[in-house]
């Protein structure tokens, strides 16, 4: 196992890159823990993949470094950073048996007979894969072989990091839970440092510790699951975790006041600076989730435009001056016919500058 250190990372797969856009990283800062269990978090085409790489070795950054525990690797090939990588696809040998397949690697290294046989029913017991350990790896079904790909990479006790890239794609939904569940009760007993890339919110909350949030090149946020959630440092954070996202809202500043439509909003990060925002700034915004509106006497005009029923909430979708506006209500809460009124938690409703969480710090 290894701490992977990324220092001023810079990619372009372009030969001569001059602006930013040319590039498919941005000055990426990131430190993966020893034995931590990590995701990487954004849509596709925003450098998820290519910082994967990197990691492994596969690419060589345009700039910057890499570092396995405080050694530099940067120019060091993959064979030698001591990877196991998981895909989209299972890679397996179908004509070889499960026990065969979980001991390639074994082999491969030299490792004598009898310590692979330990190893190997060691992994496949984790797997749940005892059952057909001497059948062709041919007649098992797609999560199974999945389990093999992840058993390669656990059978070896020389691996730095186990990297994961997208590896549920092809897995029916109903055994999604169930690999997700298996993923991180094998973390939990191993302890070997995983990073798990996806562009599904409810995947990377699950299986990692720690999220690093990426957009256009860029990690926007890293955090824990309930940290992204309760406080986004970027509206794209906001927007896109959580079910339904933020509600993002222009908002104007004036005097000591955030506004949204003429009328006065609190926020959590309210700075005392507020005069000073308006020098060089693009846009203001005010980001709260649904579930911190709720209906009241006084505050925000709105319509109700409809009401979805979803069981244990109900998630009504409102309309002031042309905005959305989304709250989640419990269950037994009456919903107004027609118009009402909605007030945000302060507490949770947040001021956003050109995009950015505001703090004193970038008074804006």
């Amino acid at each position: 196992m290894a701490k992977i250190t990324l220092q001023n990372i810079q990619h372009s797969y372009l030969s001569d890159p001059k602006t930013d856009f040319d590039f498919a990283l941005k000055h990426i800062d990131v430190v993966f823990e020893d034995g931590g269990a990590y995701a990487l978090l954004g849509p596709s085409g925003c450098g998820k993949t290519t910082l994967l790489g990197i990691v492994s070795g596969l690419i060589s950054p345009t700039s910057g470094r890499v570092l396995f525990d405080e050694q530099n690797v940067t120019h060091v090939d993959t064979i030698h950073r001591h990877i196991a990588q998981v895909f989209q696809f299972p890679v397996i040998y179908d004509t070889m048996t499960v026990f065969d397949n979980l001991a390639f690697p074994l082999r491969n290294r030299k490792v004598p007979e009898p310590d692979i046989k330990t190893r190997v029913l060691e992994v496949a017991r984790m797997l749940d894969l005892e059952e057909g350990i001497h059948q062709r790896a041919a007649s098992l079904t797609v999560d199974g072989k999945q389990k093999i790909s992840l058993g390669r990479g656990l059978v070896r006790e020389d691996v730095n990091v186990m990297m994961f890239d997208e590896p549920l794609t092809v897995i029916d939904q109903n055994m999604k839970w169930e690999l997700r569940s298996k993923l991180k009760e094998l973390h939990q007993n191993v302890r070997t440092t995983m990073i798990y890339v996806t562009h599904d919110q409810t995947e990377a909350l699950t299986f990692a510790d720690k999220v690093f949030v990426m957009y256009e090149g860029k990690v926007v946020q890293f955090g824990t699951p309930v940290e992204l959630f309760e406080k986004p440092g970027h509206t794209f954070v906001g927007y896109f975790i959580g079910s339904p996202g933020m509600n993002i809202l222009p908002c104007q500043i004036s005097e000591e006041k955030v506004e949204f439509s003429g009328l006065p909003v609190k926020c959590d990060n309210q700075t005392k600076n507020l005069l000073g925002i308006q020098d060089g700034v693009m846009t203001t915004e005010i980001g709260v989730r649904p579930e911190y509106i709720r209906f009241a006497n006084q505050g925000i005009p709105v319509k109700i435009r409809r009401v979805d029923d979803l069981g244990r909430h109900q998630l009504v979708h409102t309309e002031h001056e042309q905005h959305d506006i989304k709250l989640i209500c419990p269950e037994d809460t009456p919903i107004p016919d027609g118009s009402a009124h909605i007030e945000f938690d302060a507490e949770h409703t947040f001021l956003y500058v050109n995009q950015w969480l505001a703090s004193e710090d970038n008074s804006i």
